[in-house]
């Protein structure tokens, strides 16, 4: 098996400190928070505005990576099942995918939201949320 390596190219700057502050998802409940682009990746940002849909893929760095499967939601009363049919964050590459919007931008950081990521969270990378920027 190869490995390979992924260097962050920002950090989560988040209200949500840990698992009690989270909810599951985004769209139940989670806050805006801070996207802190590393100064070397400042250029990456060009042509990005307010309004803006992103998917910010995250490196869920304080998940398990030993966990193959489970019950979805925690929930006992739903079957069991294989991590890659969850959104479970506990997988063998613990990558998160976070469809958000643009709110704010100022210099190499940028308000994004709603985010259900913890603090100090690291990304990995930023697509566009929209087929047109691909044009």
């Amino acid at each position: 098996m190869s490995s390979y390596t992924l260097e962050p190219v920002g950090f989560i700057r988040s209200t949500v400190k840990g698992r009690e502050d989270a909810p599951r998802q985004g769209p139940e409940g989670a806050p805006d928070a801070w996207l802190e682009i590393e100064p070397q990746f400042a250029e990456a940002l060009l042509g990005m505005e307010v309004g803006h849909e992103l998917i910010i893929i995250t490196w869920l760095h304080q998940a398990r990576r030993d966990v193959l499967k489970g019950h979805p939601r925690s929930d006992e009363s739903r079957p069991l099942t294989g991590v890659f049919y969850t959104r479970s964050p506990a997988r063998p590459n613990p990558l998160g995918l976070h469809p958000v919007t643009v709110r704010e931008i100022d210099g190499t950081r940028v308000k994004i939201g709603p985010i259900e990521v913890f603090d100090g969270t690291p990304v990995v990378d930023i697509k566009s949320g929209s087929t047109r920027a691909d044009g």
